[in-house]
């Protein structure tokens, strides 16, 4: 069974960054498609961008030029660097293991909170 532990969330002004890093244990990893997710308050959990095991990526319309998808097989952990912030960013971030972008196959981690407030 594969946990998931998300970090690096955070209050950040409209216009900063923040890098979100999520550690996956298990041997799969380096296998499989790994995506992030995330859920504003009041609202359900969209897909945000996934990136291949092969570290082909692809991302939501809302998050395209602002947020990258990296991977690093050797720590079984994947990274979301978030840039150019805005309040509408508030939300829970979570990882998962991806069967296709959008389609999640594991059960969810506890999520980050991500903040942009002034």
């Amino acid at each position: 069974q594969v946990q998931l532990v998300e970090s690096g969330g955070g209050l950040v002004q409209p216009g900063g960054s923040l890098r979100l890093s999520c550690a996956a244990s298990g041997s799969i990893f380096s296998i499989n498609a790994m995506g992030w997710y995330r859920q504003a308050p009041g609202k359900q959990r969209e897909w945000v961008t996934t990136i291949t095991s092969g570290g082909s990526t692809v991302y939501a319309d809302s998050v395209k030029r602002r947020f990258t998808i990296s991977r690093d097989n050797a720590k079984n952990t994947v990274y979301l660097q978030m840039n150019s912030l805005k309040p509408e960013d508030t939300a829970v971030y979570y990882c998962n293991v991806d069967k296709l972008p959008g389609v999640p196959s594991w059960s969810w981690g506890q999520g980050t909170q991500v903040t942009v407030s002034s």
